[in-house]
Order: C-alpha cells, then structure tokens, then sequence
C-alpha cells in the first residue's frame, strides 16, 4: 500500500512539474472561491506545490504558507507508514489527541480570515 500512494503521488507531482498552475487551470476550480470570491484553506495548494518542486519556497509561502507543513507533515506521515510496514512496526506510534481535530479546523478556519483581510499585510497572504 504505500509503495502505491508512493507512486501515484510521485505521478501527481510530476505532473506538476510540468504543467504550470500559475499560468493555465489545472483542476476544477475552488467551488469556494467561485462561490465566494474568498479564498479557502487550500486555494493556491497546487500552485505552492509546483512551485516547491522548482526550489521556488518564496513563491510558494506566498502560494500557501499554511500548506507547506501540512505537504511535511504528509510526508513524514507517509515515511512512517512505509518504514513500519517494512520493519512490521511503526516508527512513531500515532495516537491521535482528541483536541488534534479541533484545533485543525480552528487554525484552517484563522487562516481563511486572515488571507482574506483586505489590507497590508494581510492581503500578500492571497494566492499569487
């Protein structure tokens, strides 16, 4: 198992390392966004992502600062998954807190407010 989300996510990201999100639509767009004209928790995501497959990490915490620990927190995530399948045990035992949930969506919702303030220096939170 995790040597296929490996590779299906080893194809995702070369699929955005080629193809440019900052310059043509890649998916669907954000429903939210077309909705709301606001943007959401994860508007900007794709671009963040090409861009940190490029070496750009400036760009890509203008993109999505917020992003960039949850693609970390994946991918150690996924490392502890894999080794622990090999070695039949998990590095790090996860135990989710029950408080864990909870403060996700309070910090989702906090980011959402504060990249869509509409003055300096909030406003240099928005996707470029």
């Amino acid at each position: 198992m995790p040597a296929s989300a490996g590779m299906a996510t080893a194809a995702a990201a070369a699929f955005l390392y080629h193809v440019n999100p900052h310059t043509r639509q890649v998916f669907v767009p954000c429903p939210f966004h077309a909705l709301t004209g606001l943007y959401c928790p994860a508007c900007g995501g794709l671009r963040m992502v090409h861009d940190l497959l490029h070496g750009d990490v400036t760009l890509a915490l203008h993109d999505n600062a917020l992003a960039i620990p949850a693609v970390v927190i994946a991918v150690l995530a996924w490392l502890n998954w894999a080794i622990g399948r090999w070695r039949g045990r998990p590095v790090v035992p996860i135990e989710p807190k029950p408080w864990l949930s909870p403060a996700i969506l309070v910090g989702m919702a906090v980011w959402t407010v504060v990249r869509n303030l509409p003055f300096a220096p909030f406003a240099a939170l928005r996707p470029a």
